[in-house]
C-alpha cells in the first residue's frame, strides 16, 4: 500500500508541477507543455504500476508469474496508451503540423524508415560483437518472446503498443523539446540515450540508441511522428512474427549466418 500510495503522490506532483508552463533557463524561455509532463508522468506510473499490481495477482488471484506478465502488460499498457492519447487530443485536434511533409513523402520515410532501421540495428549489433567483445541476444528480447509463446495475444505490446508509446514519449515529447533549445544531433543523442537505458540492457545501449536515433532522423526528416511510429511498430512486427514462427534453434543458425554475411560484406 506504501508503494501505491507514493504513485499517487508522484502523479499528483507531477500534475501540480505541470502548472508551470515556461521554464526560465539561462535567461532564456523554454517553453514545455503542461501536457507533456503529464505524459512523461503517465509512461513511468505504467511501468511502475507492475510493482503494485503483480504481489496482488499472483498472491491473491493465483495467476503464475508469466500470466500475470501479459495481462498486466496488456492493462497497464493499454490504460497508458488511452491516457495519453487524451492528453495528445489538443495536438491530433491542430492536426498537421507546420513544415509537415506530404502524404506521399510521409509513406515514403515511413517504409524506408523500417529498412533503415534494421540496417542500422545491424551494423550496431556487429560493432558490439566484433569490436566490442558483447555477447549477441538480448535478454529481454528472449523474455518478452517466451511470454509471447504462452500468451500470443501478447504481441500486440512489443508490436503496436509499446512502439506508439515509445515514439510519443522520446521522439515527440523528449526529443521534440530538446529540438527547440538545441541542436538536432545533440536533441537526437540525448533521447536516443535515455531511451538505450530505459529498456534495462545497458550492454546492448548502442543498439537502443542507434534505433532511438534513427527514430528521431525519420521525426526531423518529416516532422511527422507517425513516421517513426510506423517505422518502429514495423521493425517490431516483423521481429516478432520471425521468432514465433522458428524454433529457438533455427533462430540461431540464422543469426549466425546472418553475422557471417555481414562479416563478409564488411570485408
Amino acid at each position: 500500500m506504501e508503494m501505491e500510495f507514493s504513485l499517487i503522490n508522484y502523479y499528483l506532483f507531477v500534475c501540480n508541477y505541470a502548472k508551470i508552463e515556461v521554464v526560465m533557463y539561462e535567461g532564456r524561455d523554454f517553453i514545455l507543455k503542461r501536457n507533456y509532463w503529464l505524459i512523461v508522468a503517465t509512461y513511468v506510473i505504467m511501468h511502475l504500476s507492475g510493482i503494485v499490481a503483480r504481489p496482488i495477482m499472483m498472491d491473491i488471484l493465483g495467476f503464475s508469474p508469466n500470466e500475470t506478465i501479459a495481462y498486466w502488460n496488456i492493462i497497464s499498457f493499454f490504460a497508458g496508451l488511452i491516457v495519453i492519447l487524451l492528453l495528445l487530443r489538443g495536438d491530433i485536434k491542430r492536426g498537421s503540423q507546420r513544415n509537415a511533409s506530404p502524404i506521399s513523402i510521409t509513406v515514403l520515410w515511413s517504409v524506408v524508415g523500417i529498412f533503415l532501421a534494421f540496417i542500422v540495428n545491424i551494423i550496431a549489433g556487429l560493432i558490439e560483437t566484433q569490436v566490442l567483445g558483447i555477447e549477441p541476444g538480448s535478454d529481454n528480447t528472449m523474455f518478452i518472446m517466451e511470454i509471447i509463446r504462452s500468451f500470443p495475444i501478447f504481441m500486440i505490446i512489443p508490436a503496436i503498443i509499446a512502439p506508439i508509446l515509445e515514439e510519443i514519449v522520446f521522439r515527440k515529447v523528449i526529443f521534440g523539446t530538446l529540438h527547440k533549445r538545441v541542436n538536432f544531433f545533440i536533441a537526437a543523442l540525448l533521447s536516443s540515450l535515455v531511451f538505450g537505458i530505459i529498456h534495462g540492457e545497458p550492454q546492448h545501449l548502442l543498439v537502443y540508441a542507434s534505433m532511438g536515433f534513427v527514430f528521431a532522423f525519420l521525426y526531423k526528416m518529416t516532422n511527422r511522428i507517425i513516421v517513426p511510429i510506423f517505422a518502429h511498430a514495423g521493425m517490431n512486427s516483423i521481429t516478432v512474427l520471425l521468432q514465433y514462427s522458428v524454433t529457438p534453434e533455427q533462430l540461431e543458425q540464422m543469426r549466425r549466418q546472418l553475422e557471417e554475411m555481414m562479416i563478409f560484406l564488411g570485408n
